[in-house]
């Protein structure tokens, strides 16, 4: 055999040549296929579950909350309610309502007749009693007109003296033929005409007489002036085409009045005759005491109270008209009341302080 063909028998096949280099490592460790391929699948296998693992906690933790949240939802939407027992109040033995005081008798004095103010004589604060003169008015007008007045009622009176003759001479003429009948009833009816007349100038002087004497204002009562308008020298207008102005203001302070609205369900306290007790801020400690008189013995719709009157006596004109008093009715039984907890009211948003709710039973 020629050594060509003993070259071309001892070349070996690839798959040998290469596992005869694989041989040749110089490290000296010679790895074999099949565990090559095991370790690939196995770190494929490895990170798939890793992806898997944190894909599922990702899903597991998303659902988890969402799960915590509907029952937050839940439990957040059921209401909360706290219940309590109402408790029984003391019994209540009266009510203090809050009034206002009144004269007793109030009243604006006005000019009845036109002219300028002559002299005044109170001020406000003066104690006056009825009948006496708190002003004078110059009424030169008025006095013109009254000694034309006066004149015309001469006149007239004249004129029925000479009717009354000459009725009375045609009369008697009459019977015996002197005149005729026309001309003696002309003459009575002149005489009736003529009276007539006569009676129509008197009352125009007792009107203009009773206009001069408004010249003077009186008090119409006894009490206090509470205001004063004018002054010496002022245009006085009676309001024929004007609007009145006031002159005077009096108010009689020897008895006020109150108005007070008792709640329906403390009606039956507002019994005419029953005691009344008053107290004010301005007066600590004191007391003042008044009777219930009348009622308007209707309820009223809008604010479902009752209206009363209760009048106080002030002799000394130490309570002011217009001053604010709690009023005192003393209840004809016993009102017994029921109070709950302020919690248990439904109260609005800008209300921020705590209340008792108290409910009045018979």
């Amino acid at each position: 055999m020629t050594a060509s063909e003993e070259n071309l028998t001892t070349t070996p096949e690839p798959e040998t040549i290469e596992v005869q280099t694989m041989q040749a490592s110089p490290d000296g460790f010679h790895p074999r296929p099949g565990i090559r391929r095991g370790t690939a699948i196995l770190l494929v296998t490895a990170a798939f579950a890793a992806i898997t693992l944190l894909i599922y906690s990702g899903i597991h933790s998303r659902a988890l909350a969402e799960s915590r949240l509907k029952q937050r939802t839940e439990e957040a939407s059921i209401p909360t309610v706290a219940v309590v027992f109402p408790r029984e109040g003391a019994p209540t033995q009266e009510i203090v309502l809050p009034g206002n005081t009144h004269a007793f008798s109030d009243a604006p004095i006005y000019a009845r007749t036109n002219g300028y103010l002559k002299h005044w004589y109170f001020d406000i604060g003066s104690h006056v009693q009825k009948g006496q003169l708190l002003a004078e008015i110059e009424t030169p007008e008025v006095d013109q007109q009254l000694l034309q007045a006066r004149a015309d009622l001469d006149t007239a009176q004249a004129n029925l003296k000479i009717a009354k003759i000459t009725a009375t001479r045609w009369q008697d003429l009459v019977s015996d033929g002197s005149v005729s009948q026309q001309e003696t009833d002309q003459a009575v009816s002149n005489l009736s005409a003529v009276k007539a007349a006569a009676e129509s100038s008197a009352a125009n002087v007792r009107r203009l007489e009773q206009l001069q004497s408004f010249e003077k204002i009186y008090a119409p009562f006894n009490g206090i002036i509470t205001a004063r308008n004018t002054d010496i020298g002022a245009l006085i207008d009676a309001g024929a085409n004007t609007q009145p102005r006031e002159l005077f203001h009096i108010a009689a302070i020897h008895t006020l009045r109150l108005y007070v609205s008792v709640p329906e369900v403390y009606s039956r306290a507002a019994r005419s005759g029953a005691p009344a007790t008053l107290t004010l801020d301005e007066f600590p400690g004191q007391t003042f005491h008044g009777t219930l008189v009348r009622n308007a013995n209707s309820i009223d719709i809008a604010s479902r109270t009752l209206l009363v009157e209760v009048d106080v006596d002030n002799p000394t004109g130490q309570l002011l008209p217009g001053a604010y008093v709690f009023v005192h009715l003393k209840l004809p039984d016993q009102t017994r009341s029921v109070t709950i907890g302020w919690f248990a009211m439904v109260k609005p948003s800008w209300f921020q302080s705590r209340s008792v709710a108290t409910t009045a039973i018979a």
